[in-house]
């Protein structure tokens, strides 16, 4: 039996944060929520971690810090960054930095789930 996969999704705003989380679970996997990239960072269960949804912009540390951290650490699940700012540069710096979907917010939630597909099911695949 394979294990369901374990979606973190990283975001400051509490709201998007918990939307995020019901709308994954809907798809049977299995979420983790976290404020910032620090409290991801520092949880005993991040090995487990399948796939990371980050805001690109949060207090702290945002996410392409986030990213360089967890490949630091020797981490390579897949990432995938939300932004709601205007992303001049952000989406050539994620493709830079290798992550697996770029997406603005507000987007569908068939964008989202289309994007997690893909990342866990075509490591490598880049959007």
């Amino acid at each position: 039996m394979t294990a369901t996969p374990v979606i973190a999704i990283v975001d400051d705003d509490a709201a998007v944060r918990h939307a995020m989380g019901r709308l994954v679970r809907s798809f049977d996997l299995a979420v983790e929520l976290y404020a910032g990239g620090q409290e991801l960072l520092q949880s005993p269960s991040i090995g487990g971690i399948a796939c990371v949804i980050t805001d690109v912009q949060m207090p702290g540390m945002n996410g392409f810090a986030l990213c360089e951290a967890l490949r630091a650490r020797g981490l390579h699940m897949p990432v995938i960054f939300m932004t709601a700012f205007d992303k001049e540069g952000y989406e050539q710096r994620a493709r830079a930095a290798g992550v697996a979907c770029f997406i603005d917010k507000p987007f569908e939630d068939t964008e989202i789930i289309r994007c997690i597909e893909r990342a866990l099911g075509a490591p490598g695949e880049k959007i």
